[in-house]
């Protein structure tokens, strides 16, 4: 009859066609090509770190930080690869352990940024192939007391200024 309501479809057939949706959807991001320049440029010139900081900045901040990325499978794939790609560039944009012979930020701004929680990002701290970024207290003391001594006996090329906005 003309008002009887139409039938729901059933739950299972909802659950394919969304799954199938989101398979199409995930296989199609597959080509957009951003995300997949796993190109770590040369070192030109690396920070001269004591041994115990740059074990902790190889575990903790080398990935983003430094010409020295380690690029885990999951980072070929869309989208994990247009954040990790967008991440890696940012992160070396602003702090370059490899580029020591160009401006970096200041000791005092890193030792801000570490120990208000802002580095490292929630993220990787969440992430369990970074369990090493979660710094507890005692490593974040650690590490500004290592960064303040490199700035003292091996300082970058300049002083530069970042931004104050926190990135997400």
């Amino acid at each position: 009859m003309a008002g009887e309501p139409r039938p729901r479809p059933p739950l299972r057939r909802v659950l394919l066609v969304l799954g199938g949706g989101l398979l199409a959807l995930l296989l199609v991001i597959q080509l957009i090509p951003y995300g997949r320049d796993h190109s770590n440029p040369p070192v030109t010139r690396a920070a001269q770190l004591d041994p115990e900081t740059r074990q902790v900045v190889a575990e903790a901040c080398a990935d983003c930080h430094s010409n020295e990325t380690r690029w885990p499978w999951y980072t070929n794939v869309a989208p994990m690869s247009w954040f990790a790609q967008s991440d890696v560039e940012g992160g070396r944009k602003i702090l370059n352990f490899s580029r020591w012979d160009t401006p970096q930020p200041s000791a005092d701004k890193l030792a801000e940024v570490i120990t208000s929680g802002e580095m490292p990002p929630l993220k990787y701290e969440i992430l369990p192939n970074h369990a090493k970024a979660r710094l507890d207290e005692r490593e974040q003391r650690a590490l500004i007391a290592g960064l303040r001594r490199l700035y003292r006996e091996d300082p970058p090329a300049g002083i530069k200024v970042i931004g104050t906005k926190p990135r997400q």
